[in-house]
């Protein structure tokens, strides 16, 4: 078991297995070029799936497979098979923005994977296209059905912007719900490579929003989910993630992995150990040591918000949200 020095139990990883991505949204990296990493720097995917079998036989419970946009990396249905051939019981899921999804979800889900997230900020094609950077909007509709048709469970995460899709919270909350999809809606994080003039709009707003249409009661937190769930009176559950808020980080029971081998504690953070070479040298001991240690310096809390609060320079795209 993987236990750090806040007695937190970590058992969620989450693999960033590309940091390119077919979208250029305006909160996440609207001004990076397309390129991509070299080959030789990333970790195969049997690389990868070396370190998974640690984490697993380490306690590891739950893993999302996230980028960039993970549908980008050719045989990632191989990967997932790996993972879940060796421990079927493995929580499996994965977070993508859908544009690759239709023609992909039914292997994805012969290989193993349980669940998804998807990103909806907006049901206009207009706005999807000044989000994204290119007209997405009928993919990503057709990889949800598609995905909801194999049997995948599929959560729907949404960013609401003043601006800019703050007039469309009800109708993604009502495309959600009428399809049994759960919705988390995000504030929006600040970071270094979002564009300048972008205004999130906070809890307490988007709870003054709801409750002009809906009636719902507080439920907290469920288990170390960082979403804060409210339910309505028909019984259906919709989250929201408040990373400003200390709650968000008190039961923080994850660790990320890029596609490089950099083995992260926290979202915000840009320290990082390295597990690269002591996978490709095959020093599975080595790569275990990096793992606790991970574990052991992983901070109380991310640096948002707060007087000292700080705009962080991690990249998104690298670390999978």
């Amino acid at each position: 078991m993987l236990i750090d020095s806040y007695d937190r139990v970590v058992d969620y990883l989450r693999i960033s297995v590309t940091e390119r991505c077919n979208f250029r949204c305006q909160y996440c990296m609207p001004e990076k070029p397309f390129s991509w990493v070299p080959k030789e720097n990333l970790l195969t995917f049997e690389e990868l799936f070396e370190f998974v079998k640690i984490a697993i036989d380490e306690g590891v419970k739950k893993i999302r497979i996230t980028g960039g946009e993970p549908l980008l990396r050719e045989g990632l249905d191989i990967f997932i098979k790996m993972i879940y051939d060796y421990e079927p019981k493995i929580d499996l899921a994965m977070t993508t923005n859908a544009y690759l999804l239709k023609g992909t979800a039914q292997k994805l889900k012969d290989a193993g994977l349980k669940r998804i997230n998807v990103s909806i900020d907006t049901l206009k094609p207009d706005i999807a296209q000044k989000i994204a950077g290119k007209d997405v909007l009928k993919n990503v509709l057709d990889g949800v059905e598609e995905a909801l048709k194999v049997g995948l469970k599929v959560k729907v995460n949404m960013v609401p912007m003043k601006n800019m899709n703050a007039n469309e919270i009800v109708d993604v909350l009502e495309y959600s719900k009428n399809r049994d999809m759960t919705i988390r809606f995000i504030e929006y994080m600040e970071n270094k490579h979002a564009i300048a003039d972008i205004s999130g709009i906070k809890s307490p707003e988007l709870l003054s929003i709801l409750k002009k249409h809906y009636e719902f009661e507080d439920e907290g937190f469920d288990g170390a989910s960082p979403s804060h769930y409210f339910r309505m009176k028909d019984g259906y559950r919709f989250g929201i993630i408040e990373p400003y808020e200390d709650d968000f980080c008190k039961k923080c029971n994850r660790i990320r992995l890029t596609a490089e081998g950099n083995l992260i504690p926290c979202l915000y953070f840009d320290e990082a150990m390295s597990i690269n070479k002591a996978i490709k040298s095959g020093d599975i001991k080595a790569a275990a040591e990096v793992l606790r240690e991970v574990v052991r310096t992983k901070p109380e809390k991310n640096r948002w918000g707060g007087e000292d609060g700080e705009v962080s320079s991690r990249a998104f795209y690298e670390t999978g949200g």
